[in-house]
């Protein structure tokens, strides 16, 4: 498996990019510093994730920057992204491990101390953590954590890595990572703002400076 960083990790929308567009959106969220992207629409077809992903994926990769899947083993497959994140509805992880091969990058979600507890360290590699805070870009999210529920969440699976989630931005860097995450997932923070490369920057920076200093 490649490494890889959670600081920045940008999770697509395409309803909230406007006529921007995903790809352009990433694309500047990337040369702002986020480090990882995942490819979600829960409504696309197969073909056009696979044709969106293909162009994600070489656009970003100049980047250092990588490209998971959300869900669909298919398309990650199709387009040779670097993993995939499952939710606890999606696939099993197993079996999107025997698919994918060791080398792929496999992350799932946790909502609770005891589903954080029950994740294989041997299938999933990061474990995406929340809501920290209630989110409008997932209507059917559960309970959300505060950072107290993330610090316990965290502490529940030491030998993952975590990347914290729900209604997240810069200025929550700092809670973050003394939570015990590694970074921030966030949607709104980035495909709503006017100009996506400076807010991914304005992440960056502060997750980079609340490492330093954890």
């Amino acid at each position: 498996m490649k490494p890889f960083d959670l600081g920045v990790y940008l999770v697509t929308d395409p309803h909230l990019c406007g006529p921007r567009g995903v790809l352009a959106t990433a694309t500047a969220a990337v040369e702002g510093g986020a480090t990882m992207v995942q490819l979600r629409d829960k409504t696309a077809s197969d073909a056009e994730l696979i044709a969106l992903g293909k162009a994600l994926k070489a656009a970003i990769s100049t980047h250092a920057a990588l490209l998971i899947v959300n869900d669909r083993i298919d398309v990650a497959l199709a387009i040779d992204a670097d993993g995939l994140h499952l939710g606890q509805r999606d696939a099993d992880p197993a079996q999107a491990r025997a698919r994918l091969g060791t080398q792929a990058i496999i992350g799932l979600s946790v909502e609770t101390p005891a589903l954080a507890r029950a994740a294989n360290p041997e299938l999933i590699d990061y474990l995406g953590v929340g809501p920290v805070f209630a989110t409008a870009t997932k209507a059917d999210h559960a309970t959300p954590l505060s950072f107290d529920g993330l610090r316990a969440i965290c502490r529940e699976a030491p030998e993952l890595p975590k990347v914290a989630i729900g209604g997240l931005h810069a200025e929550h860097a700092g809670d973050v990572i003394r939570a015990g995450a590694q970074g921030l997932a966030v949607v709104s923070a980035i495909f709503t703002a006017g100009d996506p490369q400076a807010a991914a920057r304005a992440i960056r920076t502060q997750v980079d400076l609340a490492r330093a200093i954890s």
